[in-house]
């Protein structure tokens, strides 16, 4: 008698198909962004803060990249 754990994963490979999903471009990523966002930051913020984001819902994570985007640039064209 199989485990749970040990019929999942018997299951992954006899589903998988040799040689990968010929169609793998057809159900990819894409974005319609000028540089993709590939690279990952992680903070530590108060709890406060972090409430706050929170009420944002999904739009938590464009909130802090246009957050950090916008200080970027004010720190940029205070240098110049």
């Amino acid at each position: 008698m199989l485990t749970t754990r040990q019929a999942l994963f018997q299951n992954r490979y006899i589903m998988a198909r040799k040689g990968g999903n010929p169609n793998i471009k057809d159900h990819g990523f894409t974005t319609d962004r000028d540089e993709p966002l590939s690279e990952r930051l992680n903070i530590r913020i108060t709890k406060t803060t972090n409430e706050q984001l929170n009420k944002l819902g999904d739009e938590k994570a464009e909130f802090c990249r246009n957050a950090i985007n916008k200080a970027l640039d004010e720190r940029n064209s205070e240098d110049k």
